[in-house]
């Protein structure tokens, strides 16, 4: 087998691989060799067949077989000889000319291929001592602990009938139906509804309207969408809701306490606070890691600056790009109310995609040079979870990444990340701060710039109270 590079610019390989006749025909008289004995032909007794009888009959259909082999097993074998690793997989390209096509499987023309390929840039990593990140640290104030634990009791408070009108904190079950124009809109009618006045799960405006109703009674109101309101159609739009009320119930007393907890399923109250402070300290701790990390990988990205292979830039980039159209779509948006316009969209999250290949590649080198493994009960996990977010879709959903050439490295791919993260914050420089909350919740522009649909985001859907209820947000 003769290998010729005839094309090696930037990271771009394309080699012209030439088997001889010769040696295919030998690959395939081997192969019928092998087979002789266990092939029965008619007039032929068992192992007696002519080696070139079985050629006559097989041969093209064996030669068919070894191309395959060839074009699936050498480019591996290429690679490593060549000391080189492949950013995707190989492009194989062979002739379409049915006559040469027929030379080749008939043993009398050598059987060529081009292999074409992007590698993966070799370079030097950066000193990871001399980076440096300050990791913000928050000390959980107990009237924020007492603020979650109210909101627990809120949710478990209990309400009892009253025949009086409705009032601000009380409980209110209705029928609503919303109207544009006078005509029914989709999503806008809901029976036996409860909400609690003041709670603000619905649009401005509609609860307000609901105070000094009692049961029984019946009355339209008028309300405004706002601007950015999820459904498109709705947004900015005035809407009447003609309104039944079916029950109003007061609120209960508010008592945070062992009886409490015990309703709670918890010990008592401390042991309910106990929770509620971990619950908190582990959400300010995951933004700690995010900020934590986004230092890390800026500096990462300051110290290494190479190409980066093609096709990987442009899959990250195609991923992105479906995310920002699917936002845009999704909240009714164009580039141009985002004050930018596609092509100024495009360049900026190229340049986003090229900057996490790059440091997908630095990391991966990082971890891979300190020993980091996933191991298979960490990827069961993460099948676990992911099977968990489709009830009902569990088979589907295993198949899938049974089935799915690199599904499982999907799974793989940000285990590893934060473990190599984790490691990184063994060796590098890092000084605690003590921060308000304020200053860890703030994102400034260098953390939001790497979030897919940031700096030219479209906003945010609001979190509905029920399901399909354009009344609420």
């Amino acid at each position: 087998m003769q290998v010729t590079e005839t094309l090696a610019e930037g990271l771009k390989r394309e080699l012209k691989i030439v088997v001889p006749a010769a040696d295919m025909a030998s690959q395939m008289n081997e192969k019928l060799a092998e087979a002789k004995g266990k092939m029965q032909i008619k007039g032929f007794r068992p192992g007696k067949v002519p080696i070139a009888h079985l050629k006559k009959v097989y041969g093209k259909s064996i030669m068919a077989q070894l191309v395959n082999e060839m074009i699936q097993e050498k480019p591996a074998s290429i690679l490593a000889e060549r000391g080189e690793r492949s950013a995707t997989q190989p492009e194989i390209s062979m002739t379409e000319d049915e006559k040469e096509a027929d030379a080749i499987l008939s043993g009398s023309a050598d059987f060529e291929f081009t292999m074409a390929y992007e590698v993966i840039p070799a370079f030097e990593l950066a000193d990871m001592s001399k980076v440096k990140v300050v990791r913000e640290v928050v000390e959980v104030p107990a009237e924020e602990v007492e603020e979650q634990v109210l909101r627990v009791a809120e949710n478990s408070r209990t309400f009892e009938p009253k025949k009086g009108k409705a009032a601000d904190g009380d409980k209110v079950t209705i029928d609503y139906l919303g109207k544009l124009d006078g005509e029914p809109f989709e999503g806008g009618a809901d029976q036996d509804a409860e909400l609690v006045i003041g709670s603000n799960r619905f649009i401005p405006g509609f609860e307000e309207q609901l105070v000094g109703l009692k049961e029984g009674d019946e009355k339209v109101i008028t309300v405004t969408f706002p601007a950015d309101y999820q459904a498109a159609h709705l947004a900015g739009k005035e809407a009447t809701f003609d309104i039944k009320v079916k029950a109003v119930a007061a609120p209960g007393a508010l008592e945070i306490n062992d009886e409490l907890a015990k309703t709670l399923g918890l010990d008592s109250a401390d042991k309910l606070r106990e929770i509620v402070r971990s619950q908190i300290e582990d959400q300010y701790g995951q933004v700690t890691r995010q900020k934590l990390k986004r230092q890390i990988l800026d500096q990462l990205d300051e110290a290494h600056k190479f190409d980066t292979p093609s096709k990987l830039v442009d899959a990250e980039f195609e991923s992105i790009w479906r995310q920002i159209n699917q936002e845009l779509s999704d909240n009714g948006k164009t580039f141009a109310d985002e004050d930018t316009t596609e092509e100024a969209a495009r360049e900026e999250y190229r340049a986003l995609a090229e900057r996490r290949v790059r440091l997908g590649l630095v990391l991966s080198k990082i971890g891979e040079e300190a020993g980091v493994q996933v191991s298979d009960e960490e990827l069961q996990r993460s099948l676990f979870e992911q099977v968990r977010r489709f009830p009902g879709q569990e088979q589907e959903i295993y198949e899938y990444f049974q089935k799915t050439p690199g599904a499982v490295a999907s799974l793989r791919a940000p285990i590893f990340e934060e473990k190599t993260v984790d490691h990184l914050l063994t060796v590098i420089d890092v000084t605690d701060k003590s921060v308000s909350k304020d200053e860890l919740m703030a994102e400034d522009e260098a953390e939001a710039s790497e979030k897919p649909a940031a700096k030219k985001k479209a906003p945010a859907k609001k979190k509905a109270a029920k399901k399909d209820d354009a009344a609420s947000e």
